[in-house]
């Protein structure tokens, strides 16, 4: 299997993020990626080549163009004001408020398109952001050219942002943006299944009302959890996507056994779904360690989900997303990655 990865991704370092009433280091740090390549190295996965450069067209079909026009702004707006440190939001137009009128102060601005304050800026975001668009695209590149699967390393991760605001360390959506790229391409439909811990919020608010994509999430139930506004079991799709979004919610706690039932499901779907491609959203917070998340997966469990998703026999694009338990996210993510590539 090849890897795509971008050394782009590391301008992306040094911010800060709200978590729990405090103002601590972002979660996601530049080292999941260099460890993840580095074990993709050490079991021989396969090559790691570069990402060509792309231009944003097919983001600008999955994200509002004046959303796209903001990411690379917001950082040099922040300087001009005369700002250092991170650049973070703390005022968000909920509903009762007006959308209509964009602000023009960088303050508000952050907030308009933001969910939260996770997705913030320092100088190299947006070249980090970038990098990892580029990175999806050309590993969907290479499924539509005919490899059997193929692993877009990206960072930063993208699920958790829409069409209009970022969020949760996302700010452009790679898996989506990818899928969109793949049914431009000729792809009749895709199926995008997310098995990070945290609901894809971002992907199914993109395809809700979309029939060429289905969107499959297991994740942790949002009663409980972030992003705890969407991703509840009868999320089923509207309009003409009405019965393409499936949420499999778990409770905390959830281990091997009941999160490969939602598992099961999520295939069964998929299959019923008959797609030409399958766009994996690869988060591997579901481990046991991980310091955000509630789940009991453990490391020998990853390469058996990895099996279970090579049994759909469909051209597969792994897209890398969530994980912060550092110390184990390159052999839990490249576990899945093996355990496919064995199957």
């Amino acid at each position: 299997m090849r890897t795509v990865f971008s050394p782009r991704h590391a301008s992306h370092a040094g911010n800060v993020e709200l978590n729990s009433g405090a103002i601590v280091p972002a979660f996601e740090l530049p080292a999941r990626a260099e460890i993840i390549r580095a074990r993709v190295e050490e079991v021989g996965l396969g090559p790691i080549q570069p990402p060509e450069a792309h231009g944003l067209e097919t983001a600008g079909r999955v994200h509002a163009p004046d959303y796209l026009d903001f990411l690379p702004r917001a950082w040099p707006m922040w300087a001009e004001a005369g700002r250092s440190g991170t650049a973070m939001p703390f005022v968000w137009p909920v509903p009762g408020l007006r959308r209509d009128i964009p602000p023009r102060d960088i303050d508000g601005l952050l907030g308009y398109y933001s969910m939260d304050a996770g997705a913030t800026f320092v100088a190299g975001t947006w070249d980090a952001v970038k990098s990892s668009h580029d990175t999806a695209l050309s590993a969907a590149a290479l499924v539509a050219g005919g490899e059997r699967a193929a692993f877009a390393l990206c960072r930063p991760p993208g699920h958790h942002a829409g069409a209009g605001f970022a969020g949760g360390y996302c700010y452009i959506n790679n898996a989506a943006v990818a899928a969109e790229w793949l049914i431009a391409g000729g792809a009749r439909r895709v199926s995008l299944l997310d098995i990070d811990y945290h609901h894809g919020n971002g992907t199914q608010q993109i395809f809700y009302a979309r029939r060429d994509a289905q969107v499959v999430n297991i994740h942790a139930d949002p009663i409980v959890e972030y992003p705890y506004f969407l991703g509840h079991a009868d999320e089923r799709g509207e309009g003409e996507g009405e019965g393409f979004n499936l949420n499999l919610p778990l409770p905390h706690g959830t281990d091997f056994a009941a999160w490969r039932g939602a598992l099961d499901e999520g295939r069964a779907a998929v299959a019923d779904y008959a797609p030409d491609a399958l766009v994996v959203s690869l988060g591997v917070d579901t481990y046991r360690g991980d310091p955000i998340s509630q789940f009991r997966l453990d490391t020998p469990d990853y390469p058996g989900i990895g099996a279970a998703i090579a049994e759909l026999g469909l051209p597969t694009l792994f897209v890398m997303e969530g994980g912060y338990a550092v110390e184990a996210i390159g052999r839990n993510a490249v576990g899945v990655l093996a355990g496919f590539e064995a199957a």
